[in-house]
């Protein structure tokens, strides 16, 4: 590439001569938007257009003379690839909670230099951490534009795709309730009114779904509820009129998506509201009269939707079942055609998204298909491209022995889904096998625990890397996140993870959690088992309540990489138990080479 014409670098001097118009030393661009989503609208995708570099999560700082991208640990493999050429420096940071950016701007600028962000896609907490730090350098930020605007032509618009109700039997809890509990909420804190930025959040609360982030089956809007009404804002057009005519009917008043700052600016002198200061930017914030009393709370939507009624676990445990069925018939059709057929991490894609979408209930993918083959697979968020994938298989054979990693997951109507399971092709080495057990390992530790009601959830994440750490190995990614009941894939607000443990993090019944430990060696491979589980109820004595982990995910764990040395008696028990239900319930929905994979595949150890 003739790094004179990057694309990238054509980009950054676009940016920096509107930075020397607005007479602006310096641009923060984060991975957010007015939401604080993780996965972006492309109207929001900045960081990833000015940099070249597509992960999920990093943050850009560009100075005049200088730009630098900051990720952690899982994309840094991926960033060093994309950023070849761009001139952009790559700042290897611990977690991506980490805040080496901001002391890198506070060393890289001089006093009374200006920074610019746009406050309309800064946390509040990250906005004050941000603004205290840039004081203390002598530093001006501002926030009260965005930067992009005039060095992004090719900008895409915001989306225009329609919203459409998520119904029963699926939402087994009516929109009313929803709202009638949301109130009950806000009144035991005190609150008049209530502003939800959150795009998971408000679907679920108004029962309604869309298709603005890819693979998230949500929409852009705000919300503000009072006790007596409750406006959403959100883009004309998207709600046709019989829906909104039904929502005007149960008080919920529909106002144009730019609209949410004129509705703040407008409360009464004497309202008081809550806000998640987690889940609100400071540019909504900075739009609440002074005299508005703010009561600072984790949102209450935030919590009832992390812990799924019985109905709601009913219908999950039926789209693990469906989504195991269609991994069954991907994996009998990929272990027939090995070496007989041309296979790359592309063809792994299309042929299991193919599979899922012909279960019932299916909507779309939940993230994109991770499946990487050796050295991609130590690469926690891979994602091969028609540019740079690896080949598996020809008619003449496998391209070479190693490990398949792949990750993937789907929407259904009644419950979001997210595994990982990695294969042999060829023959494992000693050292693969090693590496695979160690990681399951901490896949079953983990999932056999039992714990207090209320326990915070980042207290479990050692339990799943004991088995690692007894070996001296590490991840550097947490260990599981919530999952959503057809919604994101990533929700909070538990994490089992090395995170700082807050009062919200707790485990309550109902919450659906990953167990996903791993285990990366650069240039080689990477191992990940990743089941989804239920909290429930164990039996208690005087010592409280306790809870224990049902295993949601339905699909075999290969036992041809195991070692069966490291092993103990109850975790080959646990692994047998496992494959007995397994095969117990994918059997009736399976017929054929699927069904005699599964058999094969589900043999007790």
């Amino acid at each position: 590439m003739d790094t004179r014409t990057s694309p990238i670098r054509l980009r950054l001097e676009r940016l920096r001569a509107a930075m020397a118009a607005r007479q602006t030393d310096a641009v923060l661009l984060p991975s957010s938007d007015p939401h604080l989503s993780e996965y972006l609208p492309g109207h929001w995708q900045g960081r990833a257009w000015f940099s070249g570099f597509t992960g999920s999560m990093a943050t850009l700082v560009v100075l005049a003379d200088r730009a630098a991208l900051f990720a952690d640990s899982r994309y840094w493999v991926q960033a060093e690839a994309q950023l070849a050429g761009t001139g952009i420096e790559l700042v290897k940071i611990a977690t991506g909670t980490a805040a080496t950016h901001i002391e890198w701007i506070a060393a890289a600028l001089r006093p009374g230099q200006t920074l610019a962000a746009d406050g309309a896609v800064l946390g509040l907490a990250a906005a004050k951490t941000l603004r205290e730090a840039m004081d203390a350098a002598g530093i001006v930020l501002r926030t009260d534009a965005d930067p992009l605007a005039a060095a992004w032509p090719e900008r895409p618009a915001l989306p225009a795709v329609p919203v459409y109700e998520h119904r029963a039997p699926h939402a087994p809890q009516s929109r009313s309730d929803k709202l009638a509990q949301l109130r009950a909420a806000m009144a035991a804190r005190g609150a008049s009114h209530h502003l939800i930025s959150t795009l998971d959040d408000l679907a679920w609360l108004f029962n309604l779904r869309g298709a603005d982030v890819d693979y998230n089956p949500v929409f852009l809007a705000h919300g503000l509820v009072s006790a007596s009404d409750a406006l959403l804002f959100i883009g004309e057009g998207k709600v046709d009129a019989a829906l909104a005519a039904m929502l005007g009917a149960e008080g919920v008043q529909l106002r144009p998506y730019g609209q949410a700052r004129i509705a703040l600016a407008a409360l009464p002198a004497d309202a008081r509201l809550l806000i998640d200061p987690r889940r609100v930017t400071l540019g909504l914030r900075e739009a609440v009269p002074a005299s508005v009393r703010l009561i600072e709370a984790v949102n209450p939507s935030t919590l009832a939707k992390s812990s799924k009624s019985a109905p709601e676990a009913a219908f999950i445990r039926e789209a693990m079942a469906r989504d195991g069925a269609a991994m069954c018939a991907f994996y009998a059709w990929f272990e027939s055609a090995l070496g007989r057929e041309p296979i790359t991490e592309l063809t792994i894609d299309e042929r299991l998204s193919a599979e899922r979408a012909r279960q019932p209930d299916y909507v779309s993918l939940s993230f994109p298909v991770i499946a990487g083959f050796n050295a991609n697979g130590a690469m926690p968020h891979y994602r091969a491209t028609p540019e740079a994938h690896a080949v598996i298989s020809s008619t003449a054979g496998v391209a070479a022995d190693g490990l398949l990693l792949i990750d993937s997951g789907a929407q259904y109507l009644g419950g979001t889904t997210d595994i990982t399971r990695v294969w042999p092709i060829g023959e494992p080495t000693e050292a693969m096998k090693h590496d695979y057990t160690r990681v399951l390992k901490g896949t079953i530790a983990l999932s056999q625990t039992r714990f207090p009601r209320g326990t915070a959830s980042p207290m479990l994440d050692a339990i799943a890397r004991a088995p690692l750490w007894a070996a001296s190995l590490d991840y550097g990614h947490g260990t599981g996140h919530g999952v959503g009941y057809f919604l994101n894939v990533h929700e909070g607000p538990q994490s089992i993870s090395k995170a700082v443990p807050t009062p919200d993090m707790a485990m309550e019944p109902g919450m659906v959690t990953s167990i996903e430990p791993g285990l990366y060696r650069p240039g080689r491979w990477g191992v990940r088992i990743e089941n989804l589980v239920l909290n429930v109820t164990a039996p208690g004595d005087e010592f409280g309540d306790f809870l224990a982990f049902e295993t949601l995910t339905l699909c075999p764990i290969d036992t041809r990489c195991l070692e069966r040395s490291l092993l103990r008696a109850d975790e080959i028990d646990w692994l047998n138990r496992y494959h007995a239900t397994v095969r117990e319930r994918l059997v009736p929905l399976v017929s054929g080479t699927a069904r005699a994979w599964l058999l094969a595949r589900t043999q007790p150890v």
